[in-house]
C-alpha cells in the first residue's frame, strides 16, 4: 500500500497528533504504575482510542511489580499474542488477566 502524499501542513498535524496519543500513553502508564488508575479501569476504557491502541504487554509492564519478563511468561500462559492491543482483547482474556494481576 503506498503511502499518501500529504502537504507539510497535513504531515505536521499528523506528527503533532500522534505526539499527543504518545504523550497520553505515557501519563496512563504512568498513573497505572502509581496506583492512582487500576487495571480493570483501564481494561473497561478499550473503546477509548488511546487506551484501545495501547498493546497489553506494554500495558502490564507498567503495573507495579510486573516487568518485561513478568508480563510475557503471563501473556503467554493465558495464550494472548505478544502483539494483542487492548481493544482486541476478548471477555475471557479480560477476565483471565483481570484475575491474574487484580
Amino acid at each position: 500500500m503506498a503511502l499518501p502524499n500529504l502537504s507539510d501542513e497535513e504531515r505536521r498535524a499528523a506528527l503533532k497528533k500522534a505526539a499527543e496519543a504518545r504523550q497520553a500513553r505515557a501519563e496512563l502508564k504512568k498513573k497505572l504504575k502509581s496506583g492512582s488508575v487500576s487495571l480493570k479501569e483501564l481494561l473497561n476504557k478499550s473503546g477509548d482510542p488511546i487506551v484501545g491502541r495501547m498493546k497489553v504487554g506494554n500495558l502490564l509492564e507498567s503495573l507495579p511489580g510486573v516487568g518485561k519478563a513478568r508480563a510475557t511468561k503471563k501473556m503467554e500462559d493465558l495464550e494472548i499474542s505478544p502483539t494483542r492491543r487492548v481493544q482486541g482483547l476478548g471477555a475471557n482474556q479480560r477476565a483471565n488477566l483481570l484475575k491474574e494481576f487484580a
